[in-house]
């Protein structure tokens, strides 16, 4: 069984997170916007995923090494993943699939916070941010 650890290891990174949240540790940044680009797949290969961004506590954006972006969007909201930022998972088939589980790794010590279920995979294209 492989195990797999994703981390947002930029110490500039935790005041960002910090100041992204609300008095309760709810994530407040909004999630880029996408638009479908093909149909949602159950699985992708772990060979091909270059990074992840935690967009919220629901939502994944999984990046390939073609710069591809496969949203996955939970079922259901997976506490702390939007805050923390960072989340493991395990499998044995060289793919993470739709009836995956990934847990939330908490805190400095990695500590393990809450176990969720992923969702499918949808291609998508993130739309532009608009200019200020």
């Amino acid at each position: 069984m492989r195990r797999y650890v994703l981390t947002l290891a930029a110490a500039t990174g935790l005041v960002g997170l910090a100041a992204a949240t609300d008095a309760w540790g709810r994530d407040e940044r909004p999630v880029p916007e996408a638009i479908p680009a093909g149909k949602a797949q159950s699985c992708i290969s772990l060979s091909r995923i270059n990074e992840t961004r935690v967009r919220s506590d629901r939502v994944i954006d999984f990046v390939t090494n073609d710069r591809r972006v496969f949203r996955n969007t939970l079922p259901n909201a997976c506490p702390s993943l939007g805050f923390e930022q960072r989340f493991a998972y395990a499998t044995t088939l060289g793919q993470l699939c739709s009836i995956d589980t990934i847990t939330v790794l908490q805190g400095p010590g990695f500590g393990r916070g809450a176990t969720c279920g992923l969702g499918m995979f949808q291609p998508v294209m993130l739309t532009p941010r608009p200019k200020r």
